[in-house]
């Protein structure tokens, strides 16, 4: 069986954990702290990054997250995430980029250094300036998804696609670091009421930090 080497936090494992669960894949989630740089999973991955996914049996290690779910997408016909015609595919492409890097840069990195790596590896308070920066941009990333749902069904077209698990991914773990203000954002706060209702996010939702517990409405369908 696959092992997928994450921690709960991580977004980039909580995409391909929404991929693998919309495509039916079995694996064995392995908690790993990249920060501990422990020498076994250096031996897997020498970045020391996670997602890194493992079959043993058959001697395959996909290392990131965009790999794994090119490789998952490739080899498993069911639920394509990559749909549609070469321009549909560029447009999911180019939005799991957008979010992969920029909204991760911006808003998911500063609040899990900030609310998660000061209070658990380095012992130090938070930086209030970096929160609120972090916070102001969401805002801003979250008017770009209403726009987009004001076009479109799903974030990349008519059909649910890797961008959608992407984009879902970075906000549930910017919401669980409390990051997330939902007010005047009702298209994007419908779609996201959506992914979470997906049996495959439930895994995600009640999984938990150690040391760190998520807002009272984390979990709840009705924000």
């Amino acid at each position: 069986m696959w092992q997928l080497y994450q921690f709960p936090l991580c977004p980039f494992s909580r995409k391909v954990r929404l991929l693998l669960g919309e495509k039916g894949v079995g694996y064995e989630p392995v908690r790993e702290s990249p920060w501990q740089r422990r020498d076994e999973f250096l031996d897997l991955n020498p970045t020391g990054q996670v997602p890194v996914m493992v079959d043993s049996e058959r001697g395959v290690t996909l290392i990131d997250s965009s790999v794994i779910c090119e490789f998952f997408e490739e080899t498993v016909t069911k639920s394509p995430m990559l749909n549609g015609t070469a321009p549909d595919r560029a447009e999911i492409r180019r939005l799991v980029i957008w979010f992969d890097t920029y909204f991760y840069r911006d808003i998911t990195a500063p609040l899990l250094n900030e609310r998660m790596l000061k209070r658990l590896v380095y012992r130090q308070a938070p930086d209030g300036q970096a929160l609120r920066g972090a916070m102001k941009a969401a805002v801003e990333y979250l008017d770009y998804i209403d726009y987009l749902l004001d076009h479109r069904t799903w974030l990349a077209g008519p059909m649910m696609s890797l961008a959608d698990l992407a984009a879902a991914a970075q906000i549930s773990v910017a919401d669980y670091l409390g990051g997330i203000d939902w007010k005047s954002h009702e298209q994007a706060k419908r779609w996201y009421i959506g992914m979470k209702s997906r049996p495959s996010f439930r895994n995600l939702l009640t999984e938990r930090m150690d040391g760190i517990a998520p807002p009272a409405d984390y979990e709840k369908l009705d924000l």
